[in-house]
């Protein structure tokens, strides 16, 4: 992942719990760096191991870490450092969650090493949708469920995404989500 990742996952932390929790997590964590450089490619282990030291020192769930930091991509990165793209791909939450692989695409001419996940929306009875979710990291599933929490926010629209159970699902090469928007999820 690109240093901005860990940018964002240190910017969580300090936002939230302070420098001090940062320095303890990042020292678990074993990172020796004080400085993540957002075009720098860097081994996903690093983020992986950021997320577990967070649940470690914030004695919460990896989980928990995983979709707080999902919201916080949408509503603080992506909304300051991507704003025009952002805007670009959709006026209404199905819309943008249909075009998060165009967004990718074009995030890849800044970022060649890029290798983003996939999207598919399929769209149900009014106010759900079914999004499946492609991708070579294991175990982010909070993380787009943070994401898909964080959109709804963006768009200012109750929202709620539960994950399929994998024997519910159309293949298990994949995670799907079912979406529920608009007047009140659920």
């Amino acid at each position: 992942m690109y240093g901005l990742v860990n940018q964002a996952v240190q910017g969580l932390v300090v936002s939230r719990y302070g420098e001090e929790t940062w320095q303890e997590i990042r020292s678990r964590a074993g990172i020796e760096t004080d400085v993540f450089l957002s075009m720098e490619p860097y081994d996903d282990a690093i983020t992986y191991g950021l997320v577990g030291a967070a649940s470690e020192v914030l004695e919460i769930e990896p989980e928990s870490v995983l979709f707080a930091f999902g919201e916080y991509w949408v509503l603080e990165t992506a909304k300051k450092s991507y704003a025009e793209l952002m805007e670009a791909a959709g006026s209404t939450l199905p819309e943008f969650l249909g075009n998060l692989d165009q967004l990718h695409s074009r995030l890849q001419a800044t970022f060649p090493n890029l290798s983003p996940p996939s999207f598919r929306v399929e769209m149900q009875e009014p106010g759900s949708l079914r999004l499946h979710y492609y991708s070579e990291r294991e175990g982010l599933e909070p993380f787009v469920a943070g994401l898909v929490s964080g959109l709804g926010t963006y768009f200012g629209v109750p929202v709620e995404a539960m994950q399929v159970p994998l024997e519910q699902t159309d293949g298990g090469d994949h995670a799907e989500f079912i979406v529920r928007y608009g007047s009140g999820p659920g």
